[in-house]
């Protein structure tokens, strides 16, 4: 029995010393653990009828100055585009202004490199907004949004909402020869 309470006593030390420096070193690493970046993207109504697009945005904590760009690559349009509409989540409560909106041809950065918008595309930019708090962008260049190799993007210069949370933008589009917008796909926007 002697024995045993020796062995028990000698392994806890041991434990004691390899446990307790490991967590002294690690403790300041998890002071940081809300900046950590998860490699999940959680949209709504996931199926093959909804398509994710590509976005950047500069800040996303909640109130602060942020430029958020909504890319539409070659690959989300297959036609000439007359109209782009952004509808914008009721939830998603921050001013737009006509002249903190634009609509550019984008280089979308990467490791090398920062998103940057390389061409102002001359447009006429609507605010809509109705009784029940959906408000949408409508985008009509002057010319048409060619199907070509390059991206474009819907830039909102704006103050983040006040509240955090999952923010789900579409984008419907209104192809040359038709009279109606179709479905071009979905952002999913996180505010901290």
């Amino acid at each position: 029995m002697l024995k045993i309470t020796k062995k028990l006593t000698l392994n806890l030390k041991i434990l004691r010393f390899f446990i307790l420096p490991a967590i002294l070193v690690s403790t300041p690493f998890f002071n940081d653990i809300q900046d950590a970046r998860a490699g999940l993207e959680f949209q709504w109504d996931q199926d093959s009828s909804f398509r994710r697009l590509k976005w950047f945005q500069k800040e996303n904590k909640k109130r602060l100055r942020n430029t958020i760009y909504f890319f539409l690559r070659p690959s989300d349009r297959r036609t000439d585009l007359l109209k782009i509409n952004l509808a914008i989540p009721k939830t998603f409560k921050s001013t737009l202004k006509n002249e903190k909106i634009s609509f550019c041809k984008v280089r979308i950065g990467g490791f090398d490199n920062r998103t940057k918008c390389l061409e102002d595309i001359p447009s006429d930019i609507e605010i809509n907004s109705d009784e029940s708090g959906l408000r949408s962008l409508d985008i009509y260049p002057y010319s048409p949004i060619p199907s070509n190799k390059d991206s474009y993007a819907i830039v909102l210069k704006i103050f983040n909402p006040k509240k955090s949370g999952l923010f789900q933008f579409h984008s419907y589009g209104q192809p040359k020869g038709q009279s109606f917008s179709s479905y071009l796909g979905s952002w999913t926007i996180l505010i901290d």
